[in-house]
């Protein structure tokens, strides 16, 4: 072959080599793309929204990790019903925690990689992707307000359980009205026992918010105890109430708090359900006597929703109890992240 053929020989088959490798480059780049958009919360159809009289909740049988709702139907006193009504409907974005209120929805999600990717995704009333914050931990807990302006969240920044001490949290407060975001809440002044409190080792978990979107409740932890924290958004200021109070939950009515309790020491069933009233200090414990790991949700005034494992091999699913007398009963197999819409 002469040097002329020789070396055209070689530029072609150089070309050949480039051009399927940006070829395959492309298509990779394509399925990434693609991936990714099936991904979104905001490809669940606006036909899925937060719509008044639902009960929302992470399905974790059928549609896995999406979200999916059942009606409740109101009885004589405008309770939600502790009967599913009809079947659920899976349509909402895939998510690892998930919380609503007055046309807002807060989706925890996780993705795949290396490292792993979290995200805190804001949602609108049908449910479509308005604001994206990338986080880094396992998402554990997610609260809204209840007139949709103020969302928090905790991620796992080490570890994956409260049931040991070998953990360490990060929360984040979003004002939705502002766009202001608090991205950790150890910034927060704190009040211990009457005295401002420094310290390394504090965490913060479990939020929940007054209707005025300006008083909240939380717990903190440091040296080895939990505290149930009040803070105060315009002064800045948290103090702590009582000691052994993890996960808090306002009511609506705003009177009354559900919590777990530490009611023995190890890992193995630690907790139990109860309800602080806020007027008298005084708690009570519910009629559910397993050890729940959850931040549970009021569905009204009178009723408590909250995640246990799964029966038969199931991941999780959604009972509820009433505050006040009554007994557990399973609300929504194969489910977890309850919130009612009312």
């Amino acid at each position: 072959m002469s040097a002329p053929l020789a070396a055209l020989s070689l530029r072609a088959r150089i070309i050949a080599v480039a051009t399927a490798t940006a070829l395959l480059a492309a298509v990779a780049v394509v399925y990434t793309v693609g991936a990714a958009r099936r991904a979104e919360p905001a490809d669940a159809t606006s036909a899925f929204g937060l719509d008044r009289g639902l009960l929302y909740f992470r399905s974790t049988g059928a549609g896995s990790g999406r979200v999916a709702r059942l009606s409740a139907h109101p009885g004589a006193t405008g309770r939600a019903s502790s009967r599913t009504a009809g079947h659920r409907t899976t349509g909402g974005p895939a998510c690892e925690r998930f919380y609503a209120a007055a046309g807002t929805g807060l989706c925890l999600q996780r993705r795949p990689g290396i490292p792993p990717r979290s995200y805190a995704v804001v949602l609108d009333r049908r449910l479509r992707e308005k604001r994206r914050i990338a986080l880094t931990g396992i998402p554990n807990r997610a609260r809204v307000s209840a007139s949709g302006r103020m969302l928090s969240w905790t991620m796992f920044a080490t570890g994956d359980s409260y049931a040991t001490s070998a953990f360490s949290t990060r929360t984040s407060i979003l004002d939705t009205r502002t766009g202001y975001l608090i991205k950790n809440m150890e910034e927060i002044p704190l009040t211990l026992d009457g005295r401002r409190y420094h310290s390394p080792d504090v965490n913060y978990w479990g939020v929940t918010f007054a209707r005025d979107d300006n008083r909240f409740y939380a717990t903190v932890s440091t040296k080895g105890k939990t505290y149930l924290v009040e803070g105060d958004m315009q002064k800045w200021s948290a103090h702590t109430l009582r000691e052994n109070v993890e996960c808090p939950s306002l009511s609506p009515d705003n009177t009354r708090l559900a919590f777990k309790k530490r009611v023995r020491e190890g890992a193995d069933k630690p907790w139990r359900l109860y309800v602080l009233d806020l007027r008298t200090l005084r708690e009570r414990p519910l009629a559910e006597t397993r050890s729940v790991d959850d931040q549970a949700a009021w569905l009204d005034d009178h009723t408590l929703a909250y995640a246990l494992p799964g029966r038969g091999g199931r991941p999780s699913d959604i009972w509820t109890v009433p505050d006040g007398g009554g007994t557990p009963t399973l609300r929504v197999p194969d489910a977890s992240s309850p919130s009612f819409v009312p």
